[in-house]
């Protein structure tokens, strides 16, 4: 088995002039930023939303040394610009409050537009999109990137109490949401019951990649 390098090994070669470090860097965490914009915005903007991820890697490298966690880095340098990226358009609209802001509301690409095998994971795809994006963010973190709610707190840059908190009522908010979406007793309590498992059957899915990050 190759022991390959620690993210905060790479880290510092990377900022030791090593720049092969960064692309490994990047070629190890692509698909997980992908996944994190996939179900968030339109192919166009997924494309730039990753590439101006990674670069927001390569400008903060300095502030990086000191991160201590790059996943929590990296996926709060994605929130932050998917953040941006809705707040210009609601600025079009003539609202700016992100707290209100759910996907739905702009029309992203639809479950039906990737591969979805069982109905579970097409309505737990619907209704992350239906909640606002705080609580979609934080949720899909928990479940599809497994990120401790430590490091979720990091990248999202609140308290930890308030993360806590934050995703027993984005729990809340999703149940109320799929609620919504199912006619039948039976599916609503399948999905809720095997959420974990839907969660991680939709982040295994091979997601197509919309262009080059780097």
């Amino acid at each position: 088995m190759t022991n390959e390098p620690s993210d905060s090994t790479l880290v510092e070669m990377w900022s030791a002039g090593d720049a092969r470090a960064g692309e490994q860097l990047f070629e190890r965490y692509y698909d997980s930023v992908a996944r994190f914009f996939f179900n968030k915005a339109d192919e166009a903007s997924v494309q730039d939303l990753i590439q101006r991820t990674f670069l927001a890697c390569v400008e903060g490298l300095a502030r990086l040394r000191g991160a201590g966690n790059f996943r929590s880095y990296l996926f709060g340098a994605a929130y932050r610009l998917l953040c941006k990226h809705y707040e210009r358009r609601a600025r079009e609209r003539g609202t700016v409050d992100i707290a209100e802001i759910s996907v739905a509301d702009f029309a992203a690409r639809t479950p039906s537009q990737v591969f979805i095998e069982r109905e579970e994971q097409r309505l737990l795809l619907l209704a992350l999109r239906a909640i606002p994006l705080e609580h979609q963010a934080l949720l899909e973190l928990f479940y599809w990137e497994r990120l401790p709610i430590a490091d979720i707190a990091h990248a999202l840059q609140i308290p930890l109490s308030t993360a806590k908190t934050r995703l027993r009522r984005s729990r809340q908010l999703l149940e109320e949401a799929l609620a919504a979406r199912v006619d039948s007793p039976v599916l609503l309590r399948s999905t809720l019951d095997n959420l974990e498992r839907w969660a991680a059957d939709v982040a295994g899915y091979h997601l197509p990649h919309p262009g080059a990050a780097r």
